[in-house]
């Protein structure tokens, strides 16, 4: 039995046959030329064939397609070379897709019939991963760090510092941007995708601070009262110690240094002048016992909280009496009085020791000092002495003047020449009390005057004479000195019945040689041999020896150094 087909399945399948006629045709009658009036940005590639439409596109979108890609982020500007970021324009694609509109049915059906053309978008090639790496070589070049409003205080006058927004390039986002930017129809900054932060402090809470405190903290000086004396501090010694700090509701608030202001020396020596130290008691030997010359004599001294909050109040007060108040002090006592000699241990000599030296005015005159700014040092048990830090640099404003020392192996002259002869002797006594040296260096090369290998020089910033008390009570540290001679004592409990020194043969010798020495202030030299030496510090207790502990010294060749 034959079927029927509905009239209207055969007009159906009759129109199918017919677009498929109509587009076959089109192809056979097209082939590869672009249709009519077709442009790819402006480009008019209309009649032309395929390779022809390519090639036209590269002359005159190929410059434009490899050149500098301009973007914009935030309120920055740069630029993004395209090929490096993955970004390229298919020339011959694009002409493929002009060509009966990419094959697309109805473009070439209306090229029969005389329809079609218009503009082609470019083909775009994108490599994603090139892009991301110049993407977020972009995002580090433009990173930006939120930074908070702040106020600083330079030479005594206060600097508002301007909170600033902070931005990061969103790199996931700019892919798509930077790929829909690249040969767009209007050359235009591409704006890049950022995130933005904002400030915590900002202008208004910076500008409210300035106005509430830091102007009227630098208005005048303060003057802090007590003992019946005055200490003055300018706004230039303030500033260096005031801060102003975001708190947690995040507003800026004054933050005092009470500590370093306390320290600073322009404080610190009215501060002490107004006060005083504690006075330790002076003691002496009577035979091989200790004995108190004076009582000795508590002090008052200034606190940096107390510092502090005398301060703080005063820095927003207007004019030089409500700029004034009194610092409050607290009583201190001294290490060592006339009651507690017995308490710390402090009954004997524990070591003495002299050094000779050739009588020299720089020599007597920086020995001494150094013997004044010593003697009567009290030192806890397991506290460690620094020769530096209680002498103190050897400056001339430190009481020290110019005389000889040793400079790169050869004889110099410089403040504080002679105090090694004081060090020597310090290490002396540390040796024979039988304590602990934590620091100690030998001159370079020997000096007659000295025990061979008991000896120490000091440097300011660079070579320490450092010991820790170990002998288990108080030491006190006698030192005296005369035109010709310096002696260090050291008294407490004798941690040993004998600490004695056992000297080995010189050992590795070397002959010095001869050099001219420089023609300004030329110091001249007398040669002396190179050499090793060991020193054994031998302990005894109970009539024993209980340990022996070595000390090994090298000594360079002294030079002649002549000054003809």
């Amino acid at each position: 039995m034959r079927r029927r087909i509905h009239p209207v399945a055969a007009t159906g399948g009759v129109v199918v046959a017919g677009f498929g006629a109509l587009y076959l045709a089109g192809l056979l009658l097209t082939g590869d030329e672009i249709p009519e009036d077709t442009s790819v940005r402006g480009v008019d590639i209309g009649g032309l064939s395929q390779s022809e439409a390519r090639r036209k596109l590269d002359e005159r979108l190929g410059t434009s397609a490899t050149g500098p890609l301009t973007v914009k982020i935030g309120d920055r500007t740069d630029t993004v070379d395209p090929r490096p970021a993955g970004l390229a324009f298919d020339a011959g694609a694009t002409a493929d897709r002009a060509v009966r509109g990419g094959s697309d049915p109805i473009t070439v059906i209306g090229g029969l019939f005389g329809a079609g053309g218009g503009a082609v978008e470019p083909v775009v090639r994108l490599d994603e991963d090139k892009t991301r790496t110049a993407l977020e070589k972009l995002a580090e070049k433009h990173e930006r760090e939120v930074r908070d409003g702040a106020i600083s205080f330079v030479s005594g006058e206060p600097k508002p510092v301007l909170p600033r927004d902070g931005q990061t390039l969103n790199v996931d986002a700019s892919v798509g941007v930077l790929h829909s930017a690249y040969l767009a129809a209007e050359p235009t900054p591409a704006n890049l995708p950022i995130r933005e932060k904002a400030p915590r402090i900002g202008a208004a809470e910076t500008e409210r601070a300035m106005n509430e405190f830091a102007r009227p903290a630098m208005s005048g000086p303060v003057t802090l009262t007590t003992g019946g004396k005055r200490i003055t501090i300018t706004p230039a010694v303030l500033g260096e110690h005031l801060k102003m700090r975001p708190d947690a509701d995040g507003r800026l608030v004054p933050e005092l240094d009470g500590k370093a202001l306390t320290e600073d020396p322009a404080v610190a020596a009215p501060l002490a002048a107004a006060t005083g130290e504690a006075v330790e008691a002076e003691l002496r030997l009577d035979g091989n016992r200790v004995e108190a010359v004076t009582a000795g004599e508590p002090g008052r001294e200034v606190t940096a909280d107390s510092v502090t909050e005398a301060v703080l109040p005063l820095l927003t007060k207007d004019g030089a009496a409500a700029r004034t108040g009194e610092v409050a002090t607290k009583l201190t006592q001294p290490k060592v009085t006339r009651e507690n000699l017995d308490e710390l241990g402090l009954k004997e000599k524990m070591s003495s020791f002299t050094v000779d030296f050739e009588p020299a005015e720089y020599r007597t005159k920086n020995i001494g000092r150094a013997v004044e700014l010593i003697n009567g040092s009290v030192v806890m048990p397991d506290e460690t002495w620094s020769f530096n830090r209680t002498v103190g640099e050897r400056t001339k404003e430190n009481g020290f003047v110019d005389g000889t020392i040793i400079l790169n192996d050869q004889y110099a002259k410089a403040a504080g020449g002679g105090v090694s002869a004081v060090a020597t002797t310090v290490f002396n006594a540390v040796f024979f009390a039988g304590v602990k040296p934590v620091e100690y260096g030998a001159h370079s090369f020997y000096i007659e005057r000295y025990p061979e290998g008991r000896e120490a020089t000091v440097a300011w910033g660079s070579l320490d004479l450092r010991f820790t008390n170990d002998s288990g009570n108080a030491i006190y540290i006698l030192a005296e000195s005369t035109d010709s001679s310096v002696t260090i004592t050291f008294l407490g409990t004798k941690k040993y019945d004998k600490v004695e020194a056992v000297q080995g043969p010189r050992t590795n010798v070397k002959e010095p040689g001869t050099r001219p020495g420089k023609s300004e202030e030329c110091q001249p030299q007398t040669p002396l041999e190179g050499f090793d030496v060991t020193v054994e510090r031998v302990f005894h207790s109970n009539g024993e020896e209980v340990k022996r502990e070595p000390f090994h010294t090298r000594y360079t060749p002294r030079d002649k150094v002549t000054c003809d």
